[in-house]
């Protein structure tokens, strides 16, 4: 009976450790494109990722052409109201959250700027991926 006992134990800790795992494969993915020089264009881009993320889905984001400006350390800041606060603070909340925005592959050496001038948390994409991203058939595409 011990042995009966220990193996259901074992088992639903195994399937407990899962959970999280497989609920991860199973959200949907947003993937975010975002090219506009717009403040209030790119803060609804962020609004609505951080809304998705915390309602279970995957976001991926892209940021391409003057949307890249976002991830500069250097970027404009314009505060947008209600709440105060500038696109590239919620951007830097999204990587909190465990998003990871992208530049685009032509992003950097178009702007004759380097890696070492994004914000932290912000990479450069590699196309096979994004392209790999978005042919999954749960993923949702979204620009801004």
């Amino acid at each position: 009976m011990r042995q009966i006992a220990v193996a259901v134990v074992m088992i639903l800790a195994n399937a407990l450790s899962l959970g999280p795992a497989l609920a991860s494969e199973d959200r949907e993915t947003l993937f975010v494109v975002v090219t506009s020089p717009e403040p209030q264009t790119q803060g609804m881009a962020m609004v609505l990722s951080t809304q998705a993320v915390r309602q279970g889905a995957a976001v991926e984001l892209l940021l391409c052409g003057p949307g890249g400006d976002l991830a500069l350390k250097d970027a404009p800041q314009t505060v947008l109201k209600p709440r105060g606060a500038t696109p590239q603070g919620m951007l830097m909340q999204l990587i909190e959250m465990g998003v990871q925005p992208q530049v685009c592959a032509l992003y950097l050496p178009n702007s004759g700027k380097t890696a070492a001038d994004l914000i932290a948390g912000v990479g450069v994409a590699k196309p096979p991926a994004i392209a790999a991203g978005l042919l999954k058939d749960d993923t949702r595409l979204f620009t801004f």
